[in-house]
């Protein structure tokens, strides 16, 4: 049976995290079960990040083999342990119980990680995407990042993509199979 690999990408800010993370904790429980998924790969920084992290961690003593996979850009790396003192007490907070991520068995330096500039998480996620068989989004299609200038110089602000819509965008030109938990909650229908 062939060993299947996860990623996680998605809105550094997610409406309705207790139903985000219900849906998160289902579709884990259906890769692990019926694709034998044991290899999930995180990104950072952002809360669907958190959400997926304390979903694949609340398997680890069902299920034997599970492992969670960090790849962080060259600006993260060393602040991630330090942020996740805040991260835990943000979602203790929000999911009305206490909330401790345990960290993770393995990091990936991916080939991309001190070469990329401003916007390493892009290549950040592009690795994860290539490194994975299946991806699982947080991504509202009608989300745009707010106006922002080059610099202060500038006269006239720029809309720039999303992160999260430029990896969607690479995981559909890849050929990945895709699993838009956005989509599932806003969908009761769609099942995985």
């Amino acid at each position: 049976m062939k060993s299947y690999k996860v990623c996680f990408i998605g809105h550094r800010k997610v409406e309705e995290r207790e139903k985000v993370f219900e849906r998160v904790k289902e579709v884990v429980k259906r890769l692990i079960e019926d694709a034998g998924v044991r290899e999930f790969l995180f990104g950072s920084r952002s809360e669907f990040d958190v959400i997926c992290h304390s979903a694949v961690t609340g398997f680890m003593e069902k299920v034997s083999g599970v492992k969670r996979i960090n790849y962080t850009c060259k600006s993260e790396w060393f602040i991630h342990e330090r942020e996740r003192e805040k991260i835990e007490k943000v979602y203790s907070s929000s999911l009305h119980k206490e909330v401790h991520l345990c960290g993770y068995e393995k990091e990936v330096h991916h080939k991309t990680k001190y070469v990329a500039g401003i916007a390493s998480y892009v290549e950040r996620n592009r690795a994860m995407i290539d490194d994975s068989d299946i991806c699982v989004f947080y991504y509202n299609k009608s989300y745009t990042p707010s106006p922002r200038r080059h610099s202060k110089k500038d006269l006239l602000p720029y809309l720039p993509k999303s992160g999260t819509r430029l990896a969607y965008d690479y995981a559909i030109k890849k050929h990945k199979t895709i699993i838009n938990i956005f989509e599932d909650i806003n969908n009761e229908d769609i099942n995985l």
